[in-house]
């Protein structure tokens, strides 16, 4: 997939749920999360998300699931959830053999139109675990800054993943969305 070819965005409905535990699934654990970058496969095992915890997003009073679609194929989702005056994201999940093609910018941006344009928020707020040095960077160049804000690992809860070493933890991104919009 290249940039230029043709993306549709739809928000998420209960039906969607299994296609998005697959999609999220694919990206973070397992084997096919090692075809994409983003994997979490090093970090963490067991799994990212099920589907009553998508459903449970989806319905949510300020959360939407963000979908992206190519020809009626699932290529890419995100979480946003507003909270005040400021959005997050989470949940961010690209099909693993489309990454790298510039798909991931796309829904970043169209998040963050939701959320700057649509919600009127101020910031777009994100935690990635410290860990993830490429990933940090990635969306830096996207301009989120590192708050030297942390939040721990929800150690114990299976919901979140295994984890597979004794130290992670979250770290706080936030982006200006007035500036980048000025």
């Amino acid at each position: 997939m290249t940039e230029t070819e043709a993306l549709t965005f739809r928000t998420a409905r209960a039906a969607d749920a299994a296609a998005i535990v697959d999609l999220v699934e694919s990206a973070y654990r397992g084997e096919s999360g090692l075809r994409g970058w983003t994997t979490e496969s090093n970090l963490l095992d067991g799994r990212r998300t099920n589907v009553d915890d998508v459903l449970a997003l989806i319905a949510g009073p300020h959360s939407q699931l963000l979908l992206a679609e190519r020809d009626g194929k699932l290529m890419a989702c995100c979480q946003l959830e507003q909270r005040g005056d400021s959005g997050y994201f989470g949940m961010f999940a690209v099909d693993p053999l489309a990454q790298g093609a510039g798909l991931g910018k796309r829904v970043l941006a169209e998040a963050e139109r939701i959320v700057g344009e649509t919600w009127g928020c101020a910031t777009l707020r994100m935690t990635v675990i410290v860990q993830r040095d490429e990933l940090i960077a990635w969306y830096g160049r996207r301009g989120y800054r590192r708050t030297g804000q942390f939040e721990p690992f929800p150690y114990g809860d299976e919901r979140f993943g295994i984890p597979r070493r004794d130290d992670l933890r979250f770290e706080v991104l936030l982006k200006n969305l007035t500036e980048a919009a000025a």
